[in-house]
C-alpha cells in the first residue's frame, strides 16, 4: 500500500520565487457546501508531468485568478502564468522544457461557409524558464491558419522537439494569401524556435485525410477517406496502398502504431460490431485482428513514439493493463493502492517510475497524486474541490437493473450524504453523446443535488459505450424509444428498492441528456414533475439538416445519421419539439449562444413550442458559453438555476406543490 497524505482541503501558498501546497483539516460540514462549490471550474482542472518526472504543471484558480504554474517535484515554483479565461483543452509536457497548452475559443465565419461558427484550437508553448517566451504555434507564418486542425504528437527529432498539427495553408495570390482548400495540411513545428514548416499535403476537399507520426518525426501511415462513398485507403511511409475498403457510415479509422512501430492499428466497424487489425506497414500480409476479445475504454501510446503501449479495459472499475511486463506489475500496485475509489493513470515519466493519478467517488471529489512506485509513496499534488469537505461527497455506486425487454442495464446512484436511502426525491441524469458512459465517480451535477437531499440516478442506457459493440448498436434508432424507456426503467427499479419516492422524481441532462430530459415529459406522461434540457436537442429533422449541411453535405455523414437516428420520415414522432402541446411538467431550457455543438436554435424552437402551447417553461440563455461550459461565470449560473427549478416543482424535503 501507498504511504498517501490525508487531502480534505488544499490552499496554495505563492511567494517570491517558491510554492508549496497546504492541506489543512475542515471542521466537519453542519451544512450543504454553497452551490458555487460544485458549479465554478475545479480550482485543480489539469495536471501534467514533465519526462523526467522531476516537474510537474498545474492549471489552478487562487484567489480568483486562474494560473498555469510549473513546479519541480521539491515544490520550487519555476513559472507563474495567468490564463484568464482562456478555453483550456489540454496541457501536456514538451519533454522537461515546456508545456503545450491546447485552448479553443468560438470564431465567427463570414458568409458562405457552411457553418455561422466553429470552435477554434490553438496550441501554445510554455517553457519552463520563465525568461523564454510564450509562443503560439503557426504565427511564424503568414500562410497558415491560425488554428490548429488536429494534433498528431510530439516527436524528439535531431535532439530538437518537434509538434506535429493540422494546419490550413493559405494560397498565395496577386492580392495577398487567400483560402484555398479548407483541407488541413499536416505541419511541422520546432516548438521551442517555434517555426513551422509542411511536413504533408492536404487532401482535396472530396476527401478526409488523417495520418500517423512515427518515433522520427515521419509519415507511417496516412489514410484517405471518401467523404460521398465511404471509400478508404491506407498508405504506407512511401506511400504505397496496403490496405483498402469501403464503410458508407465512415466508421473506420485510424488507432495508432503497434507496439514495435513498424505495423499500423486500424479499425473497421462491420454488421457484428467494431473490430481492430493489424498490418505491417509494409503491406506484407493480410491485416489480423486484434484484441477481438477484449473490451478497451482507452488506450494509452508512447509519449513520443505513437506506438501503442496498452490500454484500460472496461468494467466496473476500467483497470489499466500495459504491455511491458515490468509497467504492467507497477500498474497493478497503483491499482491496489487506491482500490476503494475509481482511479485513471493521467501521465507518467519515461521509465513509468512516476506516475500522475487522479481519484475520485465516494468522500473524494477529486484528488491528484504523483506516485513515485519505487518509494511506496504516493505524494498529494492538490484537489480540485477544496470547498467541498469529505464527508460532503455523497455515496456514489453502481446500480444495476434490468430493461422492460430484458436487456441488462446499469447506472450510477449518487445518494445524498448522511441520509438513509429510502423513499428519496430523486433526479435521473442521462449522460450526453449519447455515445458515452458513467463511471462511479464525482459528478459535479450529481453531487450537487445530492447535497440537498436528492438521489440522483446517471443511467447508462443502451447505446452507451460502457459494454461491448452489440450493446452500442442497439441504441442506434431507439432516440425517444428503448434508450427514454431505459432511462425510465431505472426510475423504477429504484422505487422497487425502495430507495426513490415515484410521485417525486424530476429528469434534467446535457446534449443528448437535455433530449431525454425534454422526451420524458412530451413523448412520455406523467412520470416527471419537471425536466431540465442543458443545450439539448428538440428538434431531431432539424438536427439532421443542420449537421447534414454544415458537414458538406456528404453522403458518409448522411449515413452515419440516419444510422443513429433512424429513417428520417420518423423523426418528426420522437421530436419533443412537435409534442410541446403535451408537456405534462414544467421545462427549464439552458443553452449557450455560442454552442457549435448543438445549435442554441434547438432550445430556441423549444422554447417558442412551449410559448405557444400554453405550457410552463423558462429559457435561460448563457451569454459567452459553448456546449462544454467551459467558463465557470456561466457554469455556475446554470447549476444554481437548475437547482432552483427543481426545488421549486419538486423539493426535496417537503409534499408536492399544490
Amino acid at each position: 500500500m501507498f504511504k498517501r497524505g490525508k487531502l480534505v482541503r488544499e490552499r496554495l501558498l505563492v511567494g517570491l520565487g517558491a510554492a508549496m501546497f497546504m492541506l489543512a483539516t475542515p471542521a466537519f460540514a453542519r451544512e450543504a457546501p454553497p452551490v458555487e462549490a460544485y458549479g465554478e471550474l475545479p480550482a485543480l482542472e489539469q495536471v501534467a508531468l514533465s519526462a523526467s518526472g522531476d516537474k510537474f504543471a498545474v492549471i489552478t484558480t487562487i484567489e480568483g485568478k486562474r494560473l498555469l504554474l510549473i513546479f519541480e517535484t521539491s515544490m520550487k515554483l519555476l513559472r507563474r502564468a495567468e490564463v484568464g479565461d482562456l478555453k483550456l483543452r489540454s496541457l501536456n509536457w514538451i519533454g522537461d522544457e515546456a508545456v503545450l497548452l491546447m485552448t479553443s475559443s468560438t470564431e465567427k465565419l463570414p458568409f458562405g461557409f457552411t457553418t455561422d461558427s466553429y470552435e477554434a484550437f490553438r496550441a501554445i508553448t510554455i517553457p519552463a524558464d520563465p525568461k523564454a517566451a510564450m509562443d503560439m504555434v503557426f504565427t511564424d507564418s503568414k500562410r497558415i491558419v491560425h488554428s490548429v486542425f488536429g494534433n498528431y504528437g510530439i516527436r524528439k527529432v535531431a535532439g530538437e522537439w518537434r509538434g506535429y498539427f493540422g494546419g490550413i495553408v493559405l494560397e498565395k495570390g496577386s492580392t495577398g494569401y487567400t483560402l484555398g482548400t479548407t483541407s488541413p495540411s499536416l505541419i511541422e513545428v520546432n516548438l521551442l524556435k517555434n517555426a513551422s514548416r509542411k511536413k504533408a499535403d492536404a487532401s482535396t476537399d472530396d476527401y478526409w485525410r488523417d495520418w500517423l507520426v512515427d518515433a522520427g518525426g515521419n509519415v507511417a501511415v496516412r489514410m484517405d477517406m471518401d467523404r460521398s462513398t465511404g471509400e478508404w485507403r491506407l498508405a504506407g511511409p512511401e506511400s504505397k496502398t496496403i490496405a483498402r475498403g469501403k464503410q458508407q457510415n465512415g466508421r473506420a479509422g485510424l488507432v495508432g502504431l503497434g507496439k514495435d512501430g513498424a505495423t499500423v492499428i486500424f479499425y473497421v466497424e462491420g454488421e457484428e460490431g467494431v473490430d481492430w487489425f493489424e498490418l505491417p506497414l509494409t503491406g506484407e500480409g493480410e491485416p489480423v485482428e486484434v484484441f477481438a476479445e477484449t473490451n478497451i475504454d482507452r488506450t494509452f501510446f508512447g509519449r513520443n513514439t505513437g506506438s501503442i503501449i496498452g490500454m484500460t479495459i472496461q468494467g466496473t472499475r476500467p483497470e489499466a493493463v500495459f504491455f511491458d511486463t515490468e509497467w504492467n506489475e507497477r500498474a497493478q500496485k497503483i491499482s491496489r493502492a487506491f482500490a476503494k475509489l475509481d482511479y485513471d493513470i493521467e501521465d507518467w515519466n519515461d521509465d513509468f517510475s512516476r506516475v500522475l493519478v487522479r481519484t475520485s467517488g465516494t468522500g473524494d471529489s477529486g484528488s491528484w497524486y504523483i506516485v513515485d512506485i519505487d518509494r511506496l509513496s504516493a505524494e498529494p499534488v492538490g484537489v480540485e474541490r477544496p470547498g467541498i469537505p469529505s464527508e460532503a461527497v455523497g455515496p456514489v455506486s453502481v446500480f444495476t437493473y434490468k430493461a422492460q425487454d430484458g436487456l441488462e442495464l446499469d447506472g450510477v446512484l449518487t445518494l445524498p450524504p448522511g441520509r438513509e436511502a429510502r423513499n428519496l426525491p430523486v433526479i435521473m441524469l442521462p449522460h450526453g453523446g449519447p455515445a458515452g458512459h458513467d463511471r462511479p465517480q464525482f459528478d459535479w451535477w450529481a453531487q450537487a443535488f445530492a447535497s440537498r437531499g436528492y438521489a440522483v440516478l446517471q443511467p447508462n442506457f443502451r447505446g452507451s459505450t460502457n459494454r461491448d459493440a452489440d450493446f452500442r448498436r442497439a441504441g442506434h434508432g431507439e432516440w425517444g424509444r428503448k434508450m427514454q424507456t431505459d432511462v425510465s426503467d431505472g426510475l423504477a427499479a429504484l422505487v422497487a428498492a425502495g430507495i426513490a419516492d415515484p410521485s417525486r422524481a424530476c429528469i434534467m441532462g446535457a446534449s443528448y441528456g437535455g433530449y431525454a430530459a425534454l422526451a420524458g415529459v412530451t413523448l412520455q406522461d406523467g412520470i416527471y414533475r419537471c425536466a431540465v434540457s442543458v443545450a439539448g436537442v428538440s428538434d431531431l429533422k432539424l438536427m439532421y439538416n443542420t449537421e447534414y449541411r454544415e458537414g458538406g453535405r456528404s453522403g458518409v455523414l448522411r449515413t452515419s445519421l440516419k444510422e443513429q437516428l433512424g429513417r428520417t420520415a420518423d423523426l418528426d414522432t420522437v421530436s419533443p419539439r412537435r409534442f410541446a402541446a403535451n408537456a405534462s411538467a414544467p421545462i427549464l431550457l439552458v443553452h449557450g449562444k455560442d454552442d457549435t455543438v448543438v445549435a442554441f436554435e434547438q432550445s430556441v424552437k423549444m422554447a417558442n413550442a412551449l410559448k405557444d402551447a400554453g405550457k410552463p417553461y423558462k429559457f435561460v440563455q448563457l451569454a459567452g458559453e459553448d456546449h462544454w461550459l467551459s467558463r465557470s461565470e456561466t457554469r455556475r449560473q446554470m447549476l444554481a438555476e437548475a437547482l432552483a427549478f427543481v426545488e421549486q416543482y419538486n423539493p426535496a424535503d417537503q409534499a408536492k406543490p399544490e
